[in-house]
């Protein structure tokens, strides 16, 4: 059998009271609102759980710091690979013009 919880308590000793006095009037709203408030939670317990089934649980901080940094060394990893499309580019720019030279110079000397 199960114990009575203290909510019950409260109201068997606040029936058993004989006088009607401002302190057990006071007892009873007291019981009323703690009733009314255990049934709204009882009845907003199993809301609250489907909502927490249907949705994914939200990342860590752990995992917000890992992203940050992925994010940080793939950008400077972009960053020095245009650095070195641009070092290339005026390289292969200057090599181009070097052979354009020496090409005219051969053709004069012909």
């Amino acid at each position: 059998m199960t114990e009575p919880t203290p909510l019950a308590k409260a109201e068997a000793a606040v029936r058993e009271a004989h006088t009607d006095t401002v302190a057990v009037q006071l007892a009873l709203a007291a019981v009323e609102l703690a009733k009314a408030a255990t049934a709204q939670q009882q009845t907003a317990q199993p809301h609250t759980c489907q909502q927490h089934q249907q949705h994914k649980p939200g990342r860590s901080a752990g995992e917000w710091v890992g992203i940050a940094c992925a994010v940080c060394v793939g950008g400077v990893g972009i960053a020095f690979a245009s650095l070195a499309l641009a070092i290339l580019g005026g390289v292969a720019a200057i090599v181009v013009l070097v052979l354009r030279d020496l090409w005219r110079d051969m053709q004069k000397g012909r």
